[in-house]
Order: C-alpha cells, then sequence, then structure tokens
C-alpha cells in the first residue's frame, strides 16, 4: 500500500464565514463546499495550490461515528491538538505573513527563520484554530 497525500480537517461553528475567510485571508479556493439546513456545511474541500484542507460545521452530525470524536478549540480551552503546516515558496511567506496580520489572524509565532532551515509563522484563524505556513520543506531538505 502507497500512500499520496494528507488532508486535514477543521471542524468550524461558523462554516460559512471560515471558509469567506480562509479563501480571503490565506488565499484558498473554494474546489467543494456541500451545504446542509440551517446554514450547516455538510463538506468542504478548500484548495491552496496543491494543498487541500476539508472542514465543516462542528456541530452538524456530532452523532457520526468520526465526529463524536472531533473537538473544536473552544471546547478545549481554546487548545489544539494539531496543526496543518502548509509548505510555501519563502519568496510568498512575507506577503502571506502580512495579509494573515491585516485579516486579524491572531499571530502566535511572527514570522522568522529557523536554525534547521527556512522561515515559518504560526497564527490562529477567526475561530482559533492553529495554522503555520513555512517555507522549509522536509521532503527537499531530506534529498540534501
Amino acid at each position: 500500500m502507497k500512500a499520496t497525500s494528507i488532508i486535514p480537517y477543521l471542524g468550524y461553528k461558523d462554516a460559512p464565514k471560515a471558509i469567506e475567510w480562509l479563501c480571503s485571508v490565506f488565499g484558498f479556493e473554494k474546489h467543494l463546499v456541500v451545504p446542509g439546513d440551517n446554514g450547516v456545511i455538510v463538506h468542504a474541500e478548500l484548495k491552496l495550490d496543491k494543498v487541500m484542507i476539508m472542514l465543516g460545521s462542528a456541530d452538524h452530525n456530532k452523532e457520526s461515528e468520526f465526529s463524536k470524536y472531533l473537538k473544536h478549540p473552544s471546547d478545549t480551552g481554546g487548545c489544539e491538538t494539531q496543526t496543518p503546516y502548509i509548505i510555501m515558496e519563502d519568496s510568498y511567506l512575507d506577503d502571506h505573513f502580512a495579509k494573515a496580520k491585516a485579516g486579524r489572524a491572531k499571530i502566535i509565532i511572527e514570522l522568522r527563520a529557523e536554525e534547521y532551515g527556512g522561515r515559518n509563522y504560526s497564527c490562529a484563524d477567526l475561530e482559533g484554530h492553529l495554522w503555520s505556513f513555512g517555507s522549509y520543506d522536509p521532503w527537499k531538505a531530506e534529498s540534501k
């Protein structure tokens, strides 16, 4: 068996608003959005070049086998147990960081160079999910 990709999934209290924010601030584009009743997003796929995330309404279908194991940051005191790290070309990082700040992302770690290579920053989105964006690519570092 051979794995080909990983796609993080995030649950949002206000998924429609989160989709618009992620697109306008982080630069994602809507790939697929499946709306449900009463403003619920049953499933959504957003892409940023070749990177994809999946998301949905956090309170949707809480009784499903999968969803009952998920917690929103507001349900954990603002803590996350995982966070997406999006690899970007270094030439885009300064502009991406500025756009995140202007879009009121909560900057957790300022844009900085790392001793192991590359630059990155970490921030929280409008609902508290943690994100990291950086130029360090472990696949490229491994091939050196």
